[in-house]
């Protein structure tokens, strides 16, 4: 990935409201034709992250460059060059689909020449060709998303930013979403998104993790999870309620997620490894009454380096270096 170019690069960014600090000297580095993900908790400074990166926030300290554009005194400059989608539906209700269309091609100065010929793509592109007369207001939520990203796209934005876009959407209109994400990267545009869904984080190209305003770790998904070798084991038991309360009372234990019909369990990062921490575990389970339940070493998934990072774990390989 290092070989390719960098679309956007951040050295100590900082920002403060008040003694309140938001972001804390952040270095980043994005590459064109990224999808890059950022994933945090609520309050963990994704939103304040993106406005900065976008001009739309003046760093307190620290400094942005996007698509060789300093920001942010260039931040007009760069405008024109960004698609933004929020999380929440901005465009007008009370408008037709064609509509909102031609005002965001006039809003981004598209060339009369150009701007049908776009327009039309951009109907057939995102399948809103039969619902171009149709007003906003009356659409569903999956419609409106496939609106609002075909007007964030229509001027063809070299760099599209999507804060949390898919809240809100049934999974089959999010996986349709994500899938024209990657067609877009394919043709060389660099994404950036927020989110909060676990099975939308490791669909990126490489994630950055945030916590308390600080980076915790950037990387690929894989590369994330792989820092947690041999730090989860997983829980088959025919009661698991009872034998989660249970596993709570033993010390090789930092966290049990229930995932389904699948506990994970995250050991201790000073106690033993999986492999000799499971059979102790299934030992305690029995012991403590726990019939017939098993404990054994597991692959490590996002939803445990979440997990783990938002305990404070500093995570050995997770953290990549800015280059």
């Amino acid at each position: 990935m290092s070989s390719r170019e960098a679309v956007i690069e951040a050295k100590g960014v900082t920002r403060r409201f008040g003694r309140m600090l938001a972001v804390d000297a952040v270095d980043l580095r994005v590459y064109q034709g990224e999808v890059f993900g950022f994933l945090g908790p609520n309050g963990a400074g994704k939103s304040t992250l993106i406005r900065m990166l976008t001009g739309l926030l003046s760093p307190t300290a620290g400094k942005v460059e996007v698509l060789g554009l300093e920001i942010p005194r260039q931040a007009e400059t760069l405008k024109p060059l960004v698609g933004y989608m929020t999380q929440r539906f901005s465009l007008y209700e009370d408008l037709t689909v064609l509509e909102n269309l031609q005002f965001a091609a006039e809003i981004f100065g598209l060339a009369p020449a150009t701007r049908w010929q776009r327009l039309s793509a951009a109907l057939a592109e995102h399948g809103l060709e039969a619902r171009s007369g149709q007003r906003v207001g009356s659409l569903s939520g999956g419609w409106k998303q496939r609106l609002a990203l075909a007007v964030a796209t229509i001027h063809r934005p070299p760099l599209l930013i999507l804060d949390e876009p898919t809240a809100g959407v049934d999974p089959e209109r999010r996986r349709e979403f994500w899938e024209k994400l990657f067609e877009l990267a394919a043709i060389g545009t660099t994404v950036l998104v927020s989110t909060h869904y676990m099975d939308e984080a490791v669909r990126c190209h490489r994630l950055a993790m945030l916590r308390d305003g600080r980076l915790a770790a950037v990387g690929a998904p894989s590369a994330l999870t792989a820092a947690l070798d041999d730090r989860v084991v997983e829980l088959n038991a025919a009661a698991p309620e009872a034998a989660i309360a249970a596993l709570w009372r033993f010390t090789e234990v930092a966290s049990v997620t229930q995932l389904g019909n699948q506990v994970h369990v995250l050991l201790n990062k000073d106690g033993p490894g999986a492999v000799d921490a499971a059979p102790r575990l299934t030992d305690h389970l029995t012991a403590a009454g726990i019939a017939g339940a098993r404990v054994v070493p597991a692959e490590p998934i996002l939803e445990d380096v979440f997990v783990a990072l938002s305990m404070g774990w500093e995570l050995d390989g997770a953290a990549e270096a800015s280059r």
